[in-house]
């Protein structure tokens, strides 16, 4: 969410620098010849380089949710009603409110009173 934020107001800050220098030109007409001024390549450079910054940024905030999300967890149903305590492998996306999906694929529904523990595997 920062990193949203942070992307969104660096943009709005480089359109505001690049609108502002825009207007501040003059452009000098003469009897004789029409000087056609060239746009500064400094400002253009600029602007490229905060593109592919926001575009490298967005695709490793995407690239760095699929790998949160894909990343498996052992989960621990505990249930004060039957005294009992179960342990499942389960992937971060696949946990939802009253429901969790293993990696094999079963699907497992939760009452209220059920607890859960995730836990993180190590990985040696």
């Amino acid at each position: 969410m920062l990193t949203k934020i942070l992307i969104t107001v660096l943009v709005i800050l480089g359109a505001v620098v690049y609108l502002r220098r825009g207007q501040h030109r003059k452009v000098s007409y003469s009897t004789r010849t029409i000087e056609i001024e060239k746009p500064p390549v400094l400002s253009k450079m600029t602007i490229y380089a905060m593109i592919a910054v926001s575009m490298l940024a967005t695709a490793g905030y995407w690239g760095w949710g699929w790998y949160d999300d894909n990343t498996i967890v052992e989960v621990t149903i505990s249930s004060p009603i039957e005294a009992m305590t179960a342990s499942y492998k389960v992937r971060k996306k696949d946990i939802e409110d009253q429901r969790i999906t293993t990696i094999d694929g079963i699907q497992i529904r939760l009452s209220n009173q059920e607890r859960l523990t995730v836990k993180s595997l190590k990985t040696d």
